[in-house]
């Protein structure tokens, strides 16, 4: 009977282990797509320099990106931050505490002496911790910025 018991407690022990290694590795597949597509976000916003609409403008290139990729995490934005609510449209919203959004844009100002305009892109993407069985149980975001542009495109208007 005694090692009966004893082989319980080791198969207990084995099991908790594997789930702690498969939430482990759950965690850091799901935040290695995050990394890829916020990196791939700063790129598209840095080759056009700056957010721009309209046709081949860089925030449609960017929800193409997200579409593709089957991006469909949705947080909450900070309040001084720009939020897309739907990949359909390239219309950034100011974002509101109640709302949730795919990804979130700030303009930064970078500017010196003889390039008044400079600007840096601050870029955040979501994405969720979950796990095969149990399902989502955590939202965390991943953030970027651009490196300064210096003659930031002027299509979008921000306050």
């Amino acid at each position: 009977m005694r090692q009966a018991i004893g082989s319980t407690w080791v198969m207990q022990l084995v099991i908790i282990f594997m789930l702690i290694f498969v939430a482990f590795l759950a965690l850091t597949i799901n935040f290695t797509k995050a990394f890829k597509i916020k990196n791939e976000l700063i790129t598209i916003v840095e080759k056009h320099e700056g957010l721009s609409n309209g046709k081949d403008g860089s925030i449609e290139l960017i929800n193409n990106y997200l579409r593709y990729n089957g991006y469909g995490v949705l947080g909450h934005c900070e309040e001084n931050e720009y939020g897309i609510p739907s990949l359909e449209s390239a219309n950034l919203e100011i974002s509101e505490s109640n709302k949730k959004y795919y990804y979130c844009v700030r303009r930064e100002s970078a500017s010196i002496t003889g390039l008044p305009d400079r600007s840096r892109y601050h870029i955040r993407i979501f994405f969720h911790f979950s796990l095969p069985v149990i399902g989502d149980l955590f939202t965390f975001s991943s953030d970027g910025t651009t490196i300064n542009i210096n003659y930031p495109v002027k299509d979008i208007e921000y306050t």
